[in-house]
């Protein structure tokens, strides 16, 4: 005789089980089991996970679910029942009741709806919490009875039983429950109700499920064992036998035979496209294709066809003529929504079908992208068509989908967020009675690396060390932390996966309600694969949402429709936003490294550009330097055989991308390209066997070309070194693509460029700041926002850029809407009263009224901040207190309460606090020439672990005493860019004491250290006041050339007047080239040394004409 556990409750139960898939398959194979059930709580959501698991470890899987069901009497309430499949119908009837459970709106599901799904179905009441047990606890036998009846009546004959339990509190029923079975002929069957692997854990389940309904712990609680655990089998029949029950242990057994259940997977249940009547697949694909090749390419040579030809051969072979119509519908549709799409992504770029069905924008052929790396005849994969659309229009594209093919046969793809290592530690101190700063302590001493888990935290944080070893308590805190490190915490919806069947979903896999109108499924990508469903990827780019908005504004300013399509692919300008590294902006080429690495290799082309992109990637990065010397003339051009030059000089005799490893493959040793996708495969995944093999292959197949064993061998060792991290060219080429668009705009349309970008960062203050900072830098007048001319948005205004409200911190989009649906009914506000009566008097708050005060919302009126923040007190009492009435708000109209308006430090400040930049200029920019003769840097461009130099203004001091006695200070200090904090440690602080006063600006130079996360901190080597310095920088000469074709006297004016504005100390000399002579103008025209004149006189007479030179 052996026992089955047939109540077993895993993770997927969220937060009301310890036991993972995994540790209840593995444990219950090492403690004897033959056969194991899985019974979530109303959903399936391992179930596929566990099937495979049982297989693979010989173990017979039992697949249930305990449904929480409506009381047959007691209506008010839900009571679990555990079934559990029979056969593979049972399986389909389990999806379609967790589906109906789970999509219900209510959640409520009366027993009456079990009906249609009881024949092959098995079952069993829980043991404890169902209706029986509820009525035998409370004595009420006659109802438990009728529950039983009912239930026995529900289901076919053997397919009804009655769980039994042998925990303590239970004994009292345990004789009314033998009893209930005989009286209606009905099995008792044991059930144990299992929630963790060993009796030891009760107490971190105990963690878990107060995580779950969020409360703390009894500290005695910490002894307790359980008895829920997944314990051997010989012990349950012991436990049942000595109790008098063996019959009961043997049913599991009897019940465990009755079951045989096979899930289908890897099926082919790609959706038939909805053809016309009479149409066929095959000859509407080829057609579509040919008109497409003719908009594509108009002059196709033989090229094209044949590739177009082949294609579709290999298309229709592999049965996915279907899913590439599903495809190209989803984006004629897009298209003729006018949603901008991606260029493409991975390796459907090297698609020509993909690229004249509009799926994609790249022609494969211009830029040698392969077929046979995205779709393969000698290796069976589903195809893999990821699609980008703009972040706030994928909804769209969803609701479309939903609305061709039907609400049931759609989805969006289940994730599950986990317990990760801070989240464990947090949710485990919170129940056990911790502050939230004790929580935080904890969070803290763990550090911020990705994968990061409690056991390599311990190992390497010296601070988590300290707190575990710090009573007993501390350690059992850490260790349930562990024990439910990686559980799965809550669901969440995977950011871009989407299922689509002709069939109803339901028919192949479970469901429940989304977020939005959409479905979801209970399988997550993984399963859903596997069963063979068609998932798509609909991702939301934000940068695609940049380049629509941009465009749109373009439309708007210019009336030009310009499209992506039509933007030249080698364009001078575009192509000097990256050489110039000025990618701020640019989507994946924004950060410092990628900067360096265009400043140094100078792209010429998008082949350029695409390179770049592939190589930066740990892995290839190693092959950079080699890359731009090449590239450069610096080093030879080297093969690893000259025969593969054709293959290889596009990159300079580097193997960056995997087509080339293909077309080496092909070239040297006869490989199809689909066998040579098979060796890219077997190299990338570092499979020794499949590259030994391969490797005999490729040799073989070279020899027989005619190639020395001796190359052979060279080419195979250089194909397996470059291999493991050669990057998918498609992809490379199609997101360059992106990049060089929106690196066109910016060159071309600065305004709407940096109109879009800032919209996309509305609410992301330090990329907001970055970016307003860079388009400042482009001599992009931005405005503050104005309530007469503000939208939500930043919009354009003149030549520049104007502020919108939702970018303004403490303002509430309610009150914004208000604002300006208010402006339209109505027309524009005449001054700040008129302002305020007209404003709903929910809004009449100081808190709500100083951000726009303080932002300079109300700076065309003629009153000063400082006198509206004087009288906004008294302004807003009369307001409220006269309501409509015209002649009471007369006799209360408050008069102003004039007064000096803000200092420049006061006004910086709140422009830094309420928009997140300094508008009104800073006192450090005037130094900014000097800054960078000194090799200083900006607060924003500070790099850890470097020695840095910054201008700065003092905006507050914080002074210290060390353990020691000894005097320190910390100073917040900010230039036009951003803040940060400053330290003087005592020996320092003692020399610079006088210096370290709020408001002095500063040269400072120190060494740069991560504070926090996004922090930065200076820590003080020397300073001095910046207006010292400069004065010791006011020694030299100012040089400007006249050329011959500048001697003009209206340019000569226009010098002459620039130069009165920058009054100063240095000499201004005049160069006249043709006469070869120099003239020293009088002092009235002498001037400081600021990168602005040099900057400015440039622009009049062009570059090179003005220079700074040092006495």
């Amino acid at each position: 005789m052996s026992f089955v556990q047939l109540q077993v409750s895993s993770a997927y139960s969220l937060l009301n089980s310890t036991l993972s898939i995994e540790a209840l398959v593995h444990s219950a194979k090492e403690r004897g089991y033959s056969a194991v059930a899985l019974t979530d709580t109303n959903v399936l959501y391992g179930a596929v996970d566990f099937y495979k698991l049982c297989k693979k470890n010989h173990l017979q899987p039992i697949i249930g679910l305990t449904l929480e069901i409506q009381g047959v009497l007691s209506k008010e309430q839900t009571f679990p029942l555990v079934l559990l499949a029979k056969n593979n119908k049972g399986y389909q009837d389990l999806i379609q009741l967790s589906s109906k459970k789970m999509t219900l709106v209510e959640q409520v599901f009366s027993p009456e709806e079990l009906y249609d799904y009881t024949d092959d179905l098995i079952a069993i009441t829980p043991g404890r919490d169902g209706e029986i047990e509820h009525f035998l606890l409370q004595e009420e036998n006659q109802k438990a009875k009728e529950v039983a009846h009912f239930w026995k009546n529900c289901f076919t004959k053997n397919n009804f039983y009655l769980g039994l339990q042998l925990h303590s509190e239970l004994i009292s029923i345990q004789s009314s429950l033998e009893s209930l079975a005989e009286t209606e002929d009905i099995l008792l069957t044991a059930v144990n109700d299992v929630q963790y692997e060993n009796e030891q854990d009760a107490f971190t389940w105990q963690v878990l499920r107060a995580i779950d309904k969020g409360t703390q712990l009894d500290s005695e609680e910490v002894e307790n064992k359980g008895t829920h655990d997944l314990s051997e089998p010989q012990t349950m029949i012991q436990h049942y036998q000595a109790a008098g029950y063996h019959s009961a242990a043997e049913q599991t057994e009897k019940i465990a035979q009755q079951i045989n259940i096979e899930i289908a997977l890897h099926q082919q249940l790609l959706p038939k496209y909805p053809l016309a009547e009479g149409l066929q697949t095959t000859s509407f694909l080829k057609a579509l294709c040919m008109r497409g090749l003719e908009e594509r390419v108009p002059d196709a040579d033989e090229r094209y066809t044949e590739r177009l030809s082949h294609e579709l051969d290999v298309i229709k072979k592999m049965g996915f003529e279907d899913y590439f119509l599903i495809v190209w519908d989803l984006m004629a549709y897009a298209h003729q929504a006018n949603i901008v799409t991606g260029a493409g992504r991975g390796s459907a770029a090297g698609s020509l079908v993909a690229f004249v069905l509009k799926i994609t924008d790249v022609d494969p052929i211009q830029y040698d992208l392969l077929f046979e790396r995205f779709l393969n005849e000698e290796r069976y994969n589903m195809p893999d068509i990821d699609l980008d659309f703009p972040d706030n229009r994928r909804e769209e594209m969803l609701t479309y989908v939903k609305e061709k093919y039907g609400f049931t046969h759609v989805a969006q793809i289940i994730t599950f967020g986990t317990l990760a290592a801070k989240m464990a530690i947090r949710d485990t101190a919170r129940v056990f009675g911790l502050t939230q700063q004790e929580a935080g302590q904890w969070s803290k001493a763990i550090p911020n690396q990705l994968g990061m888990t409690l056991e390599k935290a311990y190992h390497s944080s010296k601070a988590l060390q300290q707190l575990v070893r710090k009573d007993r308590r501390h350690q059992l805190l850490f260790d349930s932390a562990k024990k439910i490190e990686g559980l799965p915490r809550h669901i969440s919806t995977h950011a871009a996966g989407v299922v689509i069947s002709d069939q109803p979903l339901t028919q192949n896999i479970p469901v429940q309600k989304g977020s939005g109108q959409i479905l979801l499924t209970q399988y997550a990508m993984g399963n859903v694969e596997e069963i063979g469903l068609l998932k798509m990827d609909f991702l939301g780019l934000k940068n695609l949402s940049i380049l629509d908005n941009a465009l749109k504004v373009i439309r708007y300013e210019t009336g030009k429709a310009l499209q992506l399509q039509d933007i030249p692919m080698n364009d001078e300008q575009t192509l000097e936003v990256f050489k110039a590294a000025d990618t701020v902006g640019i989507f994946q080429f924004e950060s410092t490294g990628i900067k360096h690495v265009l400043q140094r290799l100078q792209p010429e082309s998008i082949e350029d550009v695409a390179a770049v992109n592939a190589l930066y990637r740990p892995g290839p990065m190693e092959q950079i330097n080699p890359f731009i010397q090449r590239k450069k003339g610096l080093a030879p051009i080297e093969y690893p055989h000259q025969s593969l030059k054709e293959i290889l000089e596009v990159t300079y005799g580097v193997m960056v991308y995997q087509e080339q490893v293909m077309q080496v493959a092909s070239k040297m040793a006869g490989y199809t390209l689909g066998q040579a996708d098979i060796l890219r495969r077997a190299i990338g995944k570092k499979k020794k066997e499949m590259i030994d093999r391969e490797r005999t292959h490729f040799i073989t197949g070279a020899v027989q070309n005619g190639y020395q064993e001796e190359d052979a061998q060279k080419v195979y060792d250089y194909i397996e070194h470059f291999a493991n991290y050669g990057f998918n060219r498609s992809h490379a080429v199609a997101y360059s693509f992106i990049a060089y668009q929106m690196a066109y705009l910016k060159a071309h349309y600065p305004q709407a460029f940096f109109i879009a970008l800032l919209n996309s960062a509305a609410h992301q203050s330090e990329k907001l700041k970055d970016y307003l900072f860079e388009a400042r830098s482009k001599k992009i007048s931005v405005y503050p926002p104005d309530i007469n001319q503000s939208q939500a948005f930043f919009t354009q205004k003149e030549n520049g850029i104007l502020f919108g409200f939702s970018s303004i911190k403490g303002l509430r989009r309610d009150m914004i809407a208000e604002i300006i649906q208010n402006r339209k009914k109505d027309g524009q506000y005449k001054d700040f009263i008129h302002f305020l009566r007209r404003l709903d008097t929910k809004w009449l708050k100081e808190d709500y009224l100083r951000p726009l005060i303080y932002a300079g919302a109300f700076n065309a009126f003629d009153q000063s901040i400082g006198t509206l923040l004087r009288s906004l007190e008294s302004m807003i009492s009369s307001v409220t207190l006269s309501g409509n009435n015209i002649e009471l708000f007369e006799i209360l109209q408050p008069k102003y309460i004039e007064g000096p308006d803000l200092t420049i430090e006061e006004k910086l400040e709140a422009e830094e606090k309420y928009l997140g930049i300094y508008l009104s200029g800073h006192p450090a920019e005037k130094y900014e020439s000097i800054l960078k003769m000194k090799q200083g840097t900006l607060i924003k461009d500070l790099l850890p672990g470097k020695t840095e130099k910054i201008i700065g203004l003092v905006k507050s001091v914080k002074k210290i005493t060390t353990k020691k006695g000894e005097p320190m200070a910390f100073m917040e200090v900010s230039d036009l860019s951003g803040s940060c904090s400053v330290t003087l440690f005592p020996k320092v602080y003692r020399r610079y004491v006088q210096e370290t006063v709020e408001g002095n600006l500063l040269f400072i130079e120190g060494k740069a250290e991560k504070k926090a996360e996004q922090e930065i901190q200076l820590l003080v080597y020397q300073m001095e006041p910046a207006e010292k310095l400069a004065t010791s920088f006011d020694k030299g000469k100012f040089f400007i050339r006249i050329t011959d074709e500048q001697h003009r006297s209206d340019k000569l004016n226009q010098i002459k007047q620039l130069l009165q504005s920058y009054k100063g100390t240095i000499p201004v000399i005049l160069y006249y080239e043709k006469e070869n002579k120099t003239i020293m103008l009088s002092e009235s025209f002498w001037v400081s040394n600021e990168q602005t004149l040099k900057e400015s006189v440039e622009q009049i007479l062009g570059k090179g004409n003005a220079i700074f030179v040092s006495s």
